[in-house]
């Protein structure tokens, strides 16, 4: 059992790499072999546009064709029983790195053999991986949240992964501390006293959402291999 976590932030050592760091605590805990990769560690690419996971008789099985330093990335997703990738929110969406990830992880995996792209099918995997998105941000709560759609947003990437993989989770970390030192930053719309008071008293419950989506999504991927 291999559970793979995607760190789609710049930063190490903050909101989302911790999330993910708390989800793979608990995959451990559930007993999968896990691994963290750093995208922002590798020169990458998002879909190109070749469609050679769309050729006639291809045989990229649903990996990305474009050889740079995120296949062998890919390659492993392919190959684990959970991949859980987790971004910042940078101006409404996750960062490109994410994007660049989720494109050509997907897109490969995608037929369209199928009139319409929600049938069962419509995918060219023969096995299930479960998996899951955590996405980290400012704004301070599911509310705030509601006036900008981003439920609507992330629900389709959601969606999509369930389609092409079998099953998915979202979850989301509100009002994250976003700097060590406050001060010097032309920042007067956050108050960072209010900032580190959000953070001590919700953010350890965060990292324990976490925790409890890595172990669930390894028992969700255990469901699937005793249904093989």
């Amino acid at each position: 059992m291999k559970a793979l976590f995607i760190n789609a932030s710049p930063r190490k050592n903050w909101n989302t790499h911790k999330m993910l760091e708390s989800a793979l605590r608990g995959a451990a805990d559930s007993g999968a072999e896990t691994e963290l990769i750093h995208l922002y560690d590798l020169n990458i690419k998002g879909c190109v546009s070749c469609f050679a996971c769309k050729v006639k008789n291809s045989k990229t099985n649903g990996l990305c064709a474009y050889h740079d330093a995120l296949r062998p990335v890919l390659e492993s997703a392919l190959n684990s029983d959970v991949v859980v990738i987790g971004s910042p929110i940078y101006f409404s969406y996750p960062t490109a790195y994410a994007r660049a990830f989720l494109e050509r992880f997907m897109f490969p995996v995608l037929s369209y053999n199928v009139k319409d792209s929600s049938q069962e099918g419509a995918n060219v995997l023969n096995r299930k991986i479960a998996t899951g998105t955590i996405y980290t941000m400012g704004y301070p709560d599911e509310e705030g949240i509601k006036n900008f759609h981003y439920p609507e947003f992330f629900e389709e990437t959601r969606r999509f992964l369930d389609l092409l993989f079998g099953y998915s989770e979202t979850l989301y970390a509100y009002n994250t501390y976003q700097f060590s030192d406050y001060s010097r930053y032309d920042i007067a719309e956050f108050i960072e006293p209010m900032k580190a008071k959000y953070r001590d008293e919700h953010f350890p419950q965060d990292l324990q959402n976490a925790f409890e989506l890595g172990k669930r999504l390894v028992e969700k991927a255990k469901e699937f291999t005793k249904g093989e």
